[in-house]
């Protein structure tokens, strides 16, 4: 659920009380399975192997976590949200995992630290997206991935969010050549682009790495 904290200078992101309201229900009014069964599916398109070290952006209650900390062991998981409410939630839970509140469009991730970032239901509500992705690809290592994935195509995503109203209403996932543009201005190149009503799958990764 990370987002730019702020709607302008001093305005407060109203996403994170949204969240942070929704936190201490959400694994209530959610199944994991299906996360769970499709980041099985998409496992090796991702490269995400043992030993791997992953970013886990939007990790809201920590419900993949532990699945994604057992696909990479002996690797490690940092789960990040912008959320208190959340991150408190996947704290709790005593993952083998580092969890961290952190706004992805504007707080420091390191740089060149991870193999993988990982988007998953995550993406629409980043206020700066092409912020966000300026920040994840300094994150990357030179061979880094970024994946970015939803249940449902885009345009299903986008609509549900305009139905939800308040906070989420108007928080979009890109849609086709959009990712592009995105994509280069942070030094990402697109390796993968599934949009339809099974679900969103974007791959990129670094462009050096494309390049050579």
């Amino acid at each position: 659920m990370g987002s730019q904290a702020n709607d302008g200078d001093n305005t407060p992101d109203r996403r994170i009380a949204f969240f942070d309201h929704h936190a201490a229900t959400w694994d209530g009014e959610h199944d994991a399975g299906p996360a769970i069964r499709r980041m099985e599916t998409l496992q090796d398109k991702i490269a995400l192997a043992p030993g791997c070290n992953v970013l886990e952006v939007g990790c809201g209650t920590g419900a993949l976590t532990g699945w994604l900390a057992e696909a990479v062991r002996p690797g490690q998981v940092t789960g990040i949200d912008f959320a208190p409410g959340m991150i408190s939630q996947a704290t709790a839970k005593g993952l083998r995992a580092t969890f961290r509140c952190l706004d992805v469009c504007t707080d420091d991730l390191g740089e060149a630290r991870y193999d993988v970032a990982l988007c998953f239901h995550s993406f629409p509500h980043f206020r700066d997206p092409a912020a966000a992705l300026r920040n994840l690809a300094r994150s990357l290592k030179p061979s880094g991935r970024l994946a970015v994935i939803h249940l449902r195509g885009s345009q299903q995503i986008n609509a549900f969010h305009a139905s939800v109203g308040g906070a989420v209403c108007g928080d979009r996932l890109p849609r086709g050549k959009q990712w592009d543009a995105l994509l280069a201005q942070a030094g990402l190149a697109r390796r993968t682009l599934d949009d339809d009503d099974g679900g969103f799958f974007l791959l990129a990764r670094r462009a050096a790495v494309d390049g050579r």
